[in-house]
């Protein structure tokens, strides 16, 4: 992709660059939005259900959000393992 391409998709889209995650809060659908690169490969990707909350670790968490977030982890471990062109390694880096 050249860089003329690759500036007018970044603004397009409203990211900052390739593998950068933006929240897209006007989204009617997804939380998140993030132009992945991997090799020459480019690709936009939109993860994350709108109005969900992840629950990343934080001390003194409730063992429910340890639940969640065990089985989120669990329930899509194929999907990201996949790398950065899946939208479930991105939802798993951003909000889990």
């Amino acid at each position: 992709m050249k860089i003329k391409e690759a500036a007018k998709l970044f603004e397009r889209i409203g990211v900052s660059g390739f593998n950068s995650p933006k929240k897209t809060p006007s989204h009617p659908t997804k939380s998140h939005v993030v132009v992945a690169k991997e090799g020459d490969k480019v690709k936009t990707i939109r993860f994350g259900q709108q109005g969900m909350t992840g629950s990343p670790p934080r001390e003194g968490e409730s063992q429910a959000d340890k639940a969640r977030r065990k089985s989120f982890k669990a329930r899509h471990a194929k999907n990201i393992a996949k790398g950065k062109m899946s939208a479930a390694f991105w939802a798993d880096k951003v909000k889990w």
